[in-house]
């Protein structure tokens, strides 16, 4: 691997950047444990329930909002991180996030938490959340998957962090104390870790015979031409798979284990911590694989595991916890796993100059894949009767991943002019 001369003078954080680099995956990951405290939001629904005196339906309104204000804004978010800076987008969004917590703690009914939680800290994660993907990506061009992987650790385990430190915080000082000290502890983080997200100089890294450079057309592809390629809607399909089924999943976990597996609720409900644990976990092993194998073998892998976790929970009844700990620790898996394989993909597919700009596109599979799969779970469980024919879809998905990845999850040879 050839290196030029200005990447042998360049310094960051005052050692050589093959050194310093490194130091921006544990400040991404402060920035993303931050931003993913919005899937703790369990912690605050029961004291808001009692504090508003609102039900448990209306509870979750914030929650989902939250989810899909993150999903639109983080796509347009995307195409100003180029032009406005990482430093400058990071600080708008931590701010906006900051200020949603803080607003929240001043929230009389639920309508105005929705607004304050769900739309304002949902957009500053929205605005967020990609910056700190977008600069690991250009400091890592030979291990952008493993380093995209472990910067979204701190966003899959951010629930096994911040929901003990919250459910304390309540504890000693009420809800809304907490949700007004966690706004101004997030606001500082985030802008502090502001100041040194930033991109390396453009083509700073390798010579023009660098391996590490995208050899491939469709590498050269921006953002207004990658609609017309086949590689970006098989991407885009497959990732909606992934969010779809892993999602899903999410939403019943505690769910299908009280009511098919008949377990303790208490039991039921902590083993979703075993489940996060996984769920970030896989996240930098994916990201690994895809830097060592082509994304259509890593996303069969990854549709492998979730055909057998649907065949485990087809064939599940009462008292088998093996079986359903086994195949929602594979869900979870798989759920962290797409958060890595899509965006190395697109670092594969396209040109990596473009990054910010492309994975904001494809990303929207995720919100589409979110809103789908929290909505249909719930739908067959009140037209059947019964969780377990959820699992029938999830496994027809599967396999159709499995089919759209290996004929179609690969660079475009030829580009249409």
């Amino acid at each position: 691997m050839e290196i030029t001369n200005k990447s042998q003078d360049l310094k960051l954080f005052g050692l050589p950047w093959d050194q310093g680099r490194w130091l921006l995956i544990p400040l991404g990951m402060s920035v993303l444990l931050c931003l993913g405290t919005v899937y703790a939001w369990s912690i605050f629904r029961k004291p808001l329930e009692a504090d508003l005196n609102i039900g448990a339906t209306e509870s979750l309104l914030p929650y989902t909002i939250a989810l899909v204000f993150f999903a639109v804004t983080m796509p347009v978010a995307g195409f100003y991180i180029p032009k406005i800076g990482t430093r400058k987008m990071t600080v708008i969004g931590g701010v906006i996030v900051g200020l949603g917590y803080i607003l929240s703690s001043f929230a009389g009914n639920i309508f105005a938490m929705t607004l304050t939680y769900g739309a304002i800290a949902g957009t500053g994660v929205g605005i967020t959340y990609g910056v700190p993907m977008a600069v690991v990506a250009r400091w890592f061009p030979d291990k952008k998957g493993l380093a995209v992987g472990l910067t979204i650790i701190g966003f899959g385990l951010s629930p096994l962090i911040t929901a003990p430190l919250g459910r304390n915080l309540i504890d000693g000082y009420g809800v809304r104390s907490t949700l007004l000290i966690l706004g101004i502890g997030f606001t500082a983080i985030i802008l502090a870790s502001a100041t040194v997200l930033k991109m390396p100089p453009k083509d700073w890294y390798f010579s023009e015979k660098s391996s590490a450079k995208p050899t491939s057309k469709t590498a050269e592809i921006y953002p207004a031409n990658m609609l017309r390629t086949r590689s970006f809607y098989a991407l885009w399909i497959c990732y909606t798979i992934g969010t779809f089924v892993g999602l899903s999943a999410i939403g019943i976990s505690s769910p299908v284990g009280q009511e098919i597996i008949k377990i303790d609720p208490v039991l039921a409900a902590s083993s979703v911590s075993l489940f996060a644990l996984f769920n970030g976990t896989s996240r930098p092993l994916f990201g690994w694989l895809s830097d060592r194998f082509p994304p259509k073998l890593v996303a069969i892998f990854s549709y492998v595991l979730i055909l057998i976790g649907c065949i485990l929970m087809l064939n599940a009844g009462e008292g088998q916890v093996a079986s359903y700990l086994i195949a929602f620790c594979l869900f979870w898996f798989c759920l962290g796993g797409w958060l890595a394989i899509a965006p190395t993909a697109t670092l594969r597919f396209f040109n990596p100059d473009n990054y910010a700009e492309n994975y904001g596109i494809v990303f929207t599979a995720y919100g589409v894949g979110a809103l789908l799969g929290t909505l249909i779970a719930g739908r067959i469980r009140d037209w059947f009767g019964s969780y377990t024919y959820a699992f029938y879809p999830m496994a027809f998905l599967a396999i159709l991943g499995i089919i759209i990845a290996t004929f179609f999850l690969k660079p475009d040879r030829v580009i249409s002019e």
